[in-house]
């Protein structure tokens, strides 16, 4: 009987320890990620974010004369970066314009390459 009594009480401690640790693990994360600094950016914040990165892409494919086949567009808080190439100068400064003029548009990191086309 009274290994069963122990058993039981065994057990019990067991699912008590073992929920006690389950709980401090899955706050775990969040804690670290708070004490880090780096919070996950908001449902909203990532759609305002999606949200300009179209704006100016569609900007861009407005704009007369340029190819915009190979730019990529992204945004952060008001933050545009623009990669990728172009065929030529006179495009890479007119995407850089365009994209400022966009709304919402704080600032335009412009990191688009020439693409000459060929083998080397």
């Amino acid at each position: 009987m009274k290994s069963n009594l122990r058993c039981v009480l065994c057990a019990s401690f067991l699912l008590i320890l073992a929920g006690t640790s389950h709980a401090q693990s899955a706050n775990a994360p969040s804690d670290a990620s708070n004490s880090a600094g780096a919070m996950p950016a908001a449902p909203s914040a990532k759609k305002a974010d999606r949200a300009l990165s179209h704006a100016v892409r569609r900007a861009l494919a407005k704009a007369p004369g340029l190819d915009v086949s190979g730019i990529f567009v992204r945004a952060r808080d008001g933050a545009v970066t623009l990669s990728g190439s172009v065929r030529n100068s006179d495009q890479l400064r007119q995407a850089e314009d365009v994209a400022r003029s966009v709304q919402g548009v704080n600032s335009v990191s412009n990191k688009l390459t020439y693409f000459h086309g060929g083998n080397g």
